[in-house]
């Protein structure tokens, strides 16, 4: 590390709030400011992921566990799937099969309420 003092100055972030322009926007961007803020987070990948069921075993049974092993989750048969986005529940489904493959259809959605309610 450098002995010379450092200047240190507060971190600038870009503008992302609906109707308000961007910095260094011109008039017509700020006029569809709500298309420009969106698609600065379309593109931005996340993880769908969709749970069956879960358990807990002592490490003693996970490591008696071989081909054919049969483990007992927490879900009934039949109820329906929780399908979460970076880990955060935003919905139930049933497993279906388009073009053989399996695939979910959406039964209920979270609301963004309940989602924000579940983070605290």
């Amino acid at each position: 590390m450098n002995a010379k003092s450092t200047e240190a100055r507060a971190a600038e972030f870009e503008n992302l709030r609906e109707g308000e322009p961007r910095p260094g926007s011109d008039t017509g961007a700020a006029e569809a400011g709500t298309d420009l803020n969106l698609e600065v987070i379309l593109d931005v990948p996340v993880t769908l992921s969709m749970e069956v069921g879960r358990t807990r075993i002592p490490i003693r049974n996970l490591l008696q566990l071989n081909q054919g092993s049969v483990v007992e989750l927490d879900r009934e048969a039949g109820e329906p799937l929780d399908v979460f986005v970076n880990g955060t529940l935003i919905a139930h489904g049933e497993v279906v099969v388009v073009n053989d493959k399996f695939g979910i259809r959406l039964t209920d959605v979270v609301s963004p309420a309940e989602r924000i309610r579940k983070l605290k």
